[in-house]
């Protein structure tokens, strides 16, 4: 979709919705004025449609409103894999809050993790109104219309599983909201969200085409396998310790597992996904939407769309990424960013002898690239995001000095949402916990390969600054997802799934420096694995409870 401007396709047609169905609903009373466009007058060619369901990946890509929130301040800064950074620790002094556990209901960074997907949902109810109804010509023959369908489902899936992992249970609207009565929604569970996900891909993945069927300018739709994949992650979620422990007890785990598997044979299959011989290919633009893609976030550079364009869209107001400047080094010599993201001695440590993969995740200036060195360096590090931050034109991630990009909103590099290599770590994950441990190690194997390391188990790893010389599967699997898939914004999500956050963040933290440490609040089971529900949409919806320890 890079080739279209897919960011601002449906914003007008979206914000005069609801109004034209309210009071299209009067027109017994009296006529529409001269000039009134009805919604049903738009959605009459496959040319309609198509934009319409563009618009719908539109609140993917947001990373602004009246702060910056992209996804990444959740799965790696919060995690053991990155602390903020920025110019000290009053900078972005909310995500602050949400490194050290201090994270109030007034947090505006999680608000808008809050409603921007709902206004994604939104989008796509509107789409699944209009859509379904239309009928097939030849602007839009019928297994495209059901290809249509099918991303739609795929994308409000996508919505709620975003919501499920960083605040559990939430409301579930499924239709355009247009009465007053429904706008104070309670809670659902999180059973009841998990199973409209499931319900959505399956929807999805059985209308959708495969990666190769579609054509070049398509890239970054959803596909078959994107659906399939995602099948495979939630069921995998849903067995994971804590999920299942805490909220999915009723749900056969064994099974759960087995759901897991099967979605991921799926994939694994079809042959339409391999893993690329240069591992850091997949973090360059030469490299984006490439065999290893499953899905992936599209941004590009374009010469409009700056803060409080009109022009540009709603939140974000660019198709570009604003990570790219948030992550890049504050030094004008590397960069020239706003230096978040700063990777810890805690990863960099774990990563293996010889494994190539620390320096593409990676990058570490030397002291004589920085303007100041004090400045830099945020609570004992000044390491940065090599992947995402600190992307250059060409492939060396060693090349140290530019070309940097541009502009600090239009950041062209797409962002891997999931990497053929994240489904089959998650493929040993669940025959692991099957009891096929020889089929485990041979994918965990598979990824190692790829980029010269021997056999799992054959080195020994570290683990929160332990040696472990005889490591099991199930410690290797998740050692080699922290590295694999480092820096890229899964940490987090993995750590809480798996149960024992406080025991792991806890020994983690015995490992960061006394500056670090000084900042660090602790750790409540129970409470901080979620975050919690925004004040302002509890005000607004009283019915709304929140999350335990947040009252």
């Amino acid at each position: 979709m890079k080739s279209n401007t897919h960011i601002s396709a449906l914003v007008s047609l979206y914000l005069v919705a609801l109004p034209l169905t309210l009071f299209s609903c009067k027109d017994y009373l009296t006529e529409n004025a001269p000039g009134t466009v009805l919604l049903e007058d738009f959605f009459v060619s496959g040319g309609a449609a198509e934009q319409c369901v563009t618009g719908c990946y539109t609140p993917m890509i947001w990373e602004y409103n009246t702060t910056y929130f992209p996804e990444w301040f959740i799965g790696d800064v919060v995690s053991d894999d990155a602390l903020k950074g920025g110019q000290n620790t009053m900078d972005m002094e909310q995500v602050y809050d949400m490194e050290n556990w201090q994270t109030e209901p007034s947090n505006s960074y999680i608000f808008d993790h809050y409603k921007t997907p709902y206004q994604g949902i939104a989008r796509c109810n509107l789409a699944l109104k209009y859509i379904e109804p239309m009928t097939t010509d030849s602007t839009m023959d019928e297994r495209t219309k059901q290809r249509y369908l099918g991303e739609i489902h795929f994308m409000r899936a996508y919505y709620y599983f975003h919501l499920l992992r960083i605040f559990g249970g939430v409301p579930l609207t499924l239709q355009v909201e247009n009465d007053a009565e429904r706008w104070e929604l309670p809670r659902n569970s999180v059973e009841e969200v998990c199973n409209q996900i499931i319900s959505d891909l399956k929807y999805a993945q059985e209308r959708l085409w495969l990666k190769s069927e579609y054509d070049t300018k398509d890239a970054g739709r959803a596909t078959k396998g994107a659906a399939q994949g995602m099948l495979q992650k939630v069921y995998l979620y849903m067995a994971s310790p804590y999920w299942h422990d805490k909220h999915l007890t009723s749900l056969d785990r064994q099974e759960l597992y087995r759901q897991s598997k099967a979605w991921g044979d799926s994939i694994i299959l079809s042959g339409e996904y391999n893993l690329v011989s240069d591992y850091e290919f997949n973090f360059s633009l030469a490299g984006e939407n490439n065999q290893e893609s499953v899905f992936e976030l599209q941004y590009m550079e374009v010469p409009w769309g700056d803060y409080g364009d009109a022009n540009g869209g709603h939140n974000g107001y660019t198709a570009g990424s604003f990570s790219q400047i948030l992550m890049r080094s504050r030094s004008t010599q590397i960069g020239g960013g706003w230096g978040f993201s700063h990777p810890t001695w805690n990863l960099y440590n774990e990563f293996e002898s010889g494994d190539p993969r620390r320096d593409v995740a990676i990058f570490t200036p030397d002291p004589a690239m920085m303007d100041n060195v004090l400045e830099e360096t945020y609570c004992g590090t000044a390491m940065l995001n090599n992947k995402y931050g600190m992307y250059r034109e060409t492939s060396d991630s060693k090349a140290g000095i530019g070309p940097w990009g541009y502009h600090a909103s239009r950041g062209p590099l797409n962002r891997a949402y999931m990497r053929y290599a994240d489904n089959l770590l998650m493929y040993a994950e669940a025959c692991l916990y099957l009891g096929d441990e020889a089929t485990a190690k041979q994918y965990i194997d598979m990824v190692r390969t790829r980029v010269g390391m021997p056999a799992a188990g054959t080195n020994p790893i570290s683990v929160n600054g332990v040696t472990i010389s005889s490591p099991t599967t199930e410690q290797l699997l998740r050692h080699e997802r922290r590295m694999e898939l480092a820096m890229e914004g899964h940490r987090w999500f993995d750590l809480v799934r798996w149960g024992g956050t406080k025991a792991h963040m806890e020994a983690y933290q015995a490992t960061e420096s006394d500056a670090a440490r000084s900042h660090l609040a602790t750790f409540v089971e129970g409470k901080h694995e979620l975050f919690p529900i925004p004040q302002k949409e509890i005000e607004l919806n009283p019915a709304l409870t929140q999350n335990p320890g947040y009252n």
